[in-house]
């Protein structure tokens, strides 16, 4: 009959005072009623307890017989998890988009890197880099001697900078 009360039963972290309330409100039949049933709980709760930890001994012993280790275990989880991830509609819409976005990138650098090379052909054809090239080569020519022209401008570059550099190691010496 204690079992079927409707009052409430005070959940854990709730004030003291008001257990000590209703048991005082229970009859001495219930109160033993209740604490018999208690006992029984709790010595239920100890078999199921008892019987898990066999049960996880049993399974750590089927384990070691087939030689599977935490890390094989593991290693399924994850490949589990990996297939049930990418099994999702989200994963797959969220793969699609980032296929197209990649190839849209793609496609938008190949394009800079022609404009950016198509520029620079315009520079070097440009009046102004061929007159710099010009003076380039004149000097050049005055600093290092004459050399037959139409060397590209990387190699006079390179002339004048070590022409300038020997006429510098020069004018030191002579200091």
């Amino acid at each position: 009959q204690g079992l079927l009360r409707s009052d409430s039963i005070p959940e854990v972290g709730e004030d003291a005072a008001a257990t000590v309330g209703m048991a005082e409100t229970l009859s001495e039949e219930e109160q033993d009623e209740l604490r018999k049933e208690l006992a029984k709980v709790e010595e239920e709760i100890q078999t199921l307890s008892q019987v898990l930890a066999a049960k996880e001994k049993h399974l750590a012993e089927i384990k070691r017989k087939l030689g599977i280790n935490s890390l094989q275990e593991l290693r399924q989880n994850i490949t589990k998890s990996w297939q049930d991830v990418t099994s999702t509609t989200a994963y797959k819409k969220t793969s699609e988009t980032l296929s197209q976005a990649g190839q849209r990138a793609s496609a938008a650098f190949s394009s800079v890197g022609s404009v950016i090379t198509k520029k620079f052909e315009d520079v070097r054809n440009s009046p102004t880099f061929k007159s710099f090239e010009e003076k380039v080569e004149n000097l050049k020519s005055k600093v290092g001697g004459s050399k037959p022209t139409g060397g590209d401008f990387g190699e006079v570059l390179n002339s004048a900078a070590n022409a300038s550099a020997t006429e510098t190691i020069a004018e030191q010496t002579e200091e």
